[in-house]
Parts: C-alpha cells; sequence; structure tokens
C-alpha cells in the first residue's frame, strides 16, 4: 500500500537574542497544526468488492490530491501583516551601518548586529551601497532615491513604505523583501531575484525587469499589481 504523509507544524519565528550578541531576524511564518495521511489501498479488512467501485477510488483519490496541495500551500512562509517591529535604534551612526553590511549570515538572515536604516536618507548614493549585504535590515521609510545598488544582498529585508525610485537594483539578490507600499518608480531588476518578494500596493511606474528571477507564484502576485508599465509586464511575462 503506498501512502503520502504530510507533517505539518505550528511554528512562529521573531527576533531572538542570545549571550554572542548574534541576532535573527526572521518573519512570522503560519502554519496549520495538521497532518494528513493518503493512502493508495484500501486496509485488509475493507470488503474486497468495494475494490471494484472506480468512483470511490476516484474521489478518494481527488480529495487526497486537494489535501496534499493544501497542506503543501499552509506549509509556506507567510508575512504577517500585523508584524511589530522593534523600537527605533538610539545609535547615533546606525543609517552609517548601510556602509558596511552584515559581516555574517546574508541570505539566511543572521547578522552580527541589527541593520535598522529607518527613516535615513541615501539619495543619489552612488558609491557606498554596491555590493553590500544588508540581509534582515529594517529600511522603512527610508530614501534611496537614484541610488547605485548594484549586486546588494537584501534578503529578508522589511521595507514598507520606503522609495527606491530610479535604484539600480541591477545582480542583487533581494529575496523575501517587504516592499509593501514601497516606491519603485524607475527602479532597474535587471538580472534581479526577487523570489518571495511583497509588492503590495507597490509603486512600480517604468521600472526595468529584463532578465529577472522569480518564481511562478511570486510573478503571478507581481503581475497583478496594475502599475506595471506595459514594457514591464512584457519583460516579467505577465499575461
Amino acid at each position: 500500500m503506498a501512502s503520502l504523509s504530510i507533517p505539518v507544524s505550528h511554528n512562529t519565528s521573531s527576533l531572538q537574542h542570545s549571550s554572542t550578541k548574534r541576532h535573527r531576524f526572521r518573519f512570522q511564518q503560519l502554519y496549520s497544526p495538521s497532518r494528513i495521511v493518503c493512502s493508495g489501498g484500501f486496509g485488509r479488512d475493507f470488503p474486497e468488492s468495494m475494490e471494484n467501485f472506480s468512483h470511490l477510488k476516484e474521489l478518494k483519490g481527488v480529495a487526497c490530491g486537494i489535501l496534499a496541495a493544501w497542506a503543501v500551500t499552509a506549509a509556506s512562509p507567510v508575512v504577517a501583516a500585523n508584524m511589530r517591529l522593534p523600537p527605533l535604534s538610539t545609535d547615533p551612526d546606525r543609517c552609517e551601518r548601510a556602509f558596511v553590511g552584515n559581516t555574517i549570515g546574508q541570505a539566511n538572515g543572521v547578522y552580527d548586529k541589527a541593520i535598522d536604516l529607518r527613516f535615513c536618507d541615501y539619495t543619489n548614493e552612488q558609491s557606498n551601497l554596491k555590493g553590500k549585504s544588508l540581509a534582515a535590515a529594517l529600511m522603512s521609510e527610508a530614501k534611496f532615491d537614484g541610488a547605485d545598488m548594484t549586486e546588494v544582498v537584501m534578503s529578508k529585508a522589511y521595507a514598507v513604505g520606503a522609495s527606491f525610485k530610479g535604484v539600480n537594483f541591477s545582480n542583487a539578490v533581494l529575496d523575501r523583501v517587504v516592499f509593501n507600499k514601497a516606491n519603485l518608480r524607475g527602479a532597474v531588476f535587471r538580472n534581479t531575484v526577487l523570489s518571495g518578494s511583497t509588492f503590495d500596493e507597490a509603486q512600480l511606474e517604468d521600472a526595468v525587469f529584463e532578465d529577472t528571477i522569480i518564481g511562478y507564484i511570486d510573478l503571478q502576485k507581481l503581475c497583478r499589481n496594475t502599475t506595471i508599465s506595459p514594457d514591464g509586464r512584457a519583460e516579467l511575462g505577465c499575461r
């Protein structure tokens, strides 16, 4: 008897602080506390004659497939809409931290010191942000208009309401970034990784998406943004 077992647990991730002063910033993940088991055959005690009822088998297969698909979807990470952010850093040099970036972690969101760039202004910065690792950085309401952010790593960054007008993100890694309500008019995402990032209510007029690397589901969500220009939609392959 073939069986499919999909365990799904409940887990919530948040800011953590340890004695080594390393921090982990991860968005809340929502899981359903369920376990789904689908079997490809009937038990020994089930009447043998019932095996011949093809419609029962078909219904069983359809139901099992639906449940399996639901389990995979439910197990995907989801950014909490009401996520609570830490208080604004009192470090007088916190904005300059962007010019140094993270020294460890990068894509996994681990960092040696929190990077709080909220409300900082990097307008037209052309040299100090290129190639920096800003994984898990807090960027809400910050201004990066006209900045050169090529090859930057911003995995798991939180950039709600930030302004990136005309920013060059070419060859950057922007996976799992929250760009909700951000201003990204004229931003260049050439050969940029955008998998897992969200753009709810973001302004994307004249943004360039040439050779963007993005998953199919994420692409479908991005294409729902009506501010993307016809050229941008063509580059993305929006239908």
